[in-house]
């Protein structure tokens, strides 16, 4: 089956359209990938978008409006992607959406709200479409979050040692080889507003991580941020853009606006370094296969592996053993670093469209595995192909494993 999956994660500020020949074959999931495409939302819907976002107050007809034009340019994502990537004849969208809002209330959530009305990408492409996939997850117990869990389990199953799988995109997450799965905390949402905001809007993200290359870090402003209370909880749990963004960084700058804007770049850069090594430790993780943006700042990537070498240095002075754990990317294992998680949900909507479970309760906290998703149907109506046995339990990326 051709599936497209659309992506627009909590950044913001583009959807990316991956297209995967995805074939059952036992109990492997065998996947080709066909490609990406990438499409930044123009500049008045994303600033509409931001301007709509938590902590900022909206109104239910802002949220309608956004929830048309987000549903179009996801479909004309969705029409491209099956033209150039699948010559016409992609037979299912699996939809993400655009993340508004994630509701948490002392650690659970009650509910999750992504807009990006599937019924125009229906229309434009003729496809039955998968979307709205958390709340099926929430309604069950679960977090609702991070969905790719059960993707990067089939998919690091086999691999020597304990594997983990890390996404850096404005969140962090990361699934260890046994299950565990949860949002870690920021990865470029915060170092992306400070840039936004020293900046006075001329950059929208730290490129190259040369701000931060540029800056030192200053371990008080350090300590503030990571005092916060979501870094003690524990797995599983999950965060999100409602809790660390502009006015969260205000506040927590209080003190220290004399610092230059590269040092607190760099400290925020240290920031989602240090509270990713902490989640990769907390897990025992043998090796880290790192996606996302986040993979495309050579100064976070280089923060991340001194930190996961501090615990090696950390081990040898306290006379015990340890061992490095290197980090590298998904691209080395065939799946695209920035295409990764749209891939993810085109697997995550294949699975529904198979009635097949799209969760692991492991990773989300849920009472039990469930189909994720609503369906929406493509001008054919909706087929649902006849699936033996359990499901795959392994994903095998074309060219890559067995």
């Amino acid at each position: 089956m051709r599936v497209i999956g659309l992506m627009s994660g909590t950044s913001y500020d583009a959807i990316d359209a991956a297209a995967a020949d995805l074939t059952i074959d036992g109990d492997r999931l065998l996947l080709s990938p066909l490609g990406l495409i990438t499409r930044g939302y123009d500049a008045e819907l994303r600033s509409a978008l931001g301007a709509a976002l938590p902590p900022s107050a909206t109104t239910l007809a802002e949220v309608c409006r956004l929830d048309t034009l987000v549903g179009r340019a996801f479909a004309t994502a969705a029409a491209e992607a099956d033209r150039e990537l699948c010559d016409g004849r992609a037979e299912l969208v699996a939809s993400h959406g655009q993340t508004v809002y994630h509701w948490v209330e002392d650690g659970q959530v009650h509910g999750a709200l992504q807009i990006g009305q599937p019924a125009w990408i229906a229309e434009a492409t003729g496809l039955p479409v998968v979307a709205d996939f958390r709340p099926r997850d929430i309604a069950a117990g679960g977090q609702g979050a991070p969905l790719v869990s059960i993707v990067d389990r089939m998919w690091l199953r086999g691999r020597p040692g304990a594997p983990a799988a890390l996404n850096l995109g404005g969140i962090a997450n990361i699934t260890a080889a046994d299950g565990t799965a949860f949002d870690t905390g920021p990865a470029n949402a915060l170092i992306d507003a400070a840039v936004y905001e020293l900046t006075r809007q001329r950059l929208t993200y730290d490129v190259d991580g040369e701000m931060a290359a540029r800056g030192t870090v200053d371990e008080g402003l350090l300590a503030v941020l990571l005092a916060d209370p979501y870094y003690a909880r524990p797995a599983p749990k999950t965060t999100g853009k409602e809790l660390f963004h502009l006015p969260y960084l205000r506040a927590a700058l209080t003190g220290y606006e004399a610092l230059a804007p590269e040092d607190i770049v760099a400290t925020l850069t240290r920031l989602t370094a240090r509270t990713v090594a902490d989640a990769v430790r907390s897990v025992h993780a043998s090796e880290v296969i790192a996606s996302g943006g986040g993979t495309r700042n050579p100064t976070l990537m280089a923060f991340l592996r001194d930190e996961l070498r501090a615990e090696l240095r950390a081990d040898a002075s306290a006379g015990a053993s340890g061992s490095e754990v290197p980090v590298r990317t998904s691209d080395e294992l065939g799946l695209p670093s920035a295409a990764k998680e749209a891939y993810a949900f085109a697997v995550l909507g294949f699975l529904t469209a198979h009635g097949l479970p799209g969760t692991v309760p492991e990773s989300t906290g849920a009472r039990h595995a469930s189909v994720l998703g609503s369906i929406t149907p493509g001008r054919a109506g909706v087929r649902v192909p006849a699936t033996e046995g359990g499901g795959p339990v392994r994903l095998v990326v074309d060219g890559h494993g067995r």
